[in-house]
């Protein structure tokens, strides 16, 4: 079973947003190849809409472009990224979201693909603490088996 695979099997469920992308990031990619029920429903898009698409179809007038920049280095050196953007919804509402993406490598070391974790997360109100979560806290907590798996990954918490 390949890592795709296994993520595929693992996800499908997941009360989190998990998208898999080809290795392009040179514009028009990256292309999307797979995404849960939960991705769809943070994006406000079908899942016919999103596979085949870039993940740009998200970006609007308030996504950073510092951001994006510091996102594309990251994976061009095939390495984690863990930061937050302003993202818009298929109505065009935007929303905050904390992305954790990573490469997903085959035996031989090569990557084969990206994986990214996405949740929705709101400004925390009065100073921020030096935790995992920082300045924002998830819109929503789940308390699914998937999440303590993800948190023993390390998935949203900071390098």
């Amino acid at each position: 079973m390949t890592a795709f695979e296994l993520i595929r099997a693992l996800a499908h469920d997941a009360a989190i947003g998990i998208v898999v992308t080809d290795t392009v990031i040179d514009h028009p990619g990256p292309t999307i190849v797979y995404a849960n029920s939960a991705f769809g429903q943070l994006v406000g898009r079908d899942l016919h809409e999103i596979i085949g698409q870039t993940p740009r179809f998200m970006q609007g007038k308030e996504t950073r472009r510092a951001t994006l920049d510091s996102f594309h280095r990251a994976l061009g050196a095939g390495q984690r990224f863990h930061g937050y953007l302003t993202n818009y919804r298929g109505d065009g509402s935007k929303y905050r979201a904390e992305v954790d993406c990573r490469p997903l490598r085959a035996a031989d070391g090569q990557i084969e693909s990206f994986v990214a974790f996405e949740r929705e997360v709101i400004r925390r109100v009065g100073r921020p603490i030096e935790s995992a979560g920082g300045r924002y806290d998830p819109i929503e907590v789940s308390n699914d088996l998937l999440t303590g798996a993800l948190r023993q990954l390390r998935i949203f918490a900071h390098a």
